[in-house]
């Protein structure tokens, strides 16, 4: 994968489904909205110093948000972090950079 370009958006993977998983509680925090489907549909990624990734989540009832997680270096022994969302999103949404 080339530094600084979105990556072609790729199906979701246990991987990146348990990414989604470990940002949930930031995103209800964030939103003040409970989810009771989180399910990471698809996603495209950036490298930086890290990876930050962008997924494509259903939250049920045909809505969905797109996630912006970033996931630092191994060495960094920090943990994922949610940097921004959107909200509005349908099954038919490109996902793009935001």
């Amino acid at each position: 994968m080339m530094a600084g370009g979105l990556s072609p958006s790729k199906p979701a993977t246990e991987e990146i489904q348990n990414m989604v998983d470990e940002v949930k509680p930031q995103y209800e925090e964030k939103s003040n909205e409970e989810c009771e489907k989180f399910e990471a549909i698809c996603f495209k990624s950036q490298m930086v110093a890290g990876v930050i990734y962008f997924v494509k989540v259903a939250i049920g009832n045909d809505q969905y948000v797109h996630l912006k997680i970033f996931k630092p270096l191994p060495q960094k022994n920090e943990s994922m972090k949610l940097l921004d969302y959107q909200t509005g999103k349908t099954e038919e949404d490109e996902l793009t950079y935001f």
